[in-house]
């Protein structure tokens, strides 16, 4: 599919437009998804991958950002939103308690207030559950991570998109995954390599989730940038996945895929 070029009405585009955790290197910026259907775009994270956005907003629709936590690589590209023109405004999704956050970030001196944006914004806190009120269907979960982090369940018809980074593995992962046409999961640790006292997910562990929850495809994301210095690193965390779970890729920047 050419850019720019219309998609299917049962068509959901998922653009990878930064697939690195950390900070951002040659090999990628740091975490941000683009998700076009027909109703709406959805993003996934404001990481400094965010600033490509404006090239794939085509047509005139609503656009959602869903962020997972705080840190500072998944909301670096926040200061950015007044380089966008989202005529039909932009709704920020976040953890219940994270508005002060928002407040926090995007303001003076760090950048142009919220209030000061060309574009109506509403900002939307979530507890962990099932929410209505979106063109799509929404469910999030607390993961596990030493900062309050959710992950997402998003469904657009008979199709489940799961969006899941920074954690380990845990209950509320495999919830949030069951029966997915697509888990996008991080994979910031090297496999043995992880951290209780701050808990990753590894390409075998996101593997093994996969396999146990019976989603179509797995796609690894948020490469930590001092574990996966190339994109051959990549290829053979995502090799190491496949040998328990067939249907895995390793995503990298500018990648784009109809599901």
């Amino acid at each position: 599919m050419d850019e720019g070029e219309s998609i299917a009405p049962d068509n959901i585009k998922i653009i990878f437009l930064g697939t690195n955790g950390w900070y951002p290197t040659d090999t990628g910026q740091t975490t941000c998804i683009l998700i076009e259907t027909k109703e709406c775009y959805l993003v996934l994270d404001a990481g400094s991958g965010i600033w490509k956005v404006g090239r794939y907003l085509t047509e005139n629709k609503p656009v959602f950002l869903l962020l997972s936590h705080f840190h500072l690589d998944h909301t670096f590209g926040l200061h950015i939103l007044n380089k966008f023109g989202f005529n039909n405004g932009l709704t920020i999704c976040c953890h219940e308690g994270g508005k002060q956050y928002l407040d926090t970030l995007v303001n003076h001196p760090y950048t142009m207030p919220i209030d000061k944006l060309s574009y109506k914004v509403r900002v939307v806190e979530l507890c962990p559950g099932a929410h209505n009120g979106f063109p799509f269907n929404l469910e999030c979960r607390r993961l596990y991570h030493p900062v309050y982090c959710l992950g997402y369940r998003i469904g657009f018809g008979d199709k489940i998109i799961a969006f899941i980074t920074d954690t380990g593995v845990c209950d509320p992962l495999r919830e949030l995954a069951k029966n997915a046409d697509i888990l996008i999961a991080e994979c910031a640790a090297r496999d043995g390599k992880n951290s209780t006292a701050w808990p990753h997910l590894s390409s075998v562990d996101a593997a093994k989730v996969a396999k146990e929850t019976n989603v179509a495809m797995l796609a690894l994301i948020h490469f930590d940038a001092d574990n996966f210095n190339s994109l051959p690193e990549r290829t053979e965390a995502a090799n190491k996945a496949k040998s328990i779970y067939t249907n895995t890729f390793a995503a990298y920047d500018e990648m784009e895929i109809i599901i």
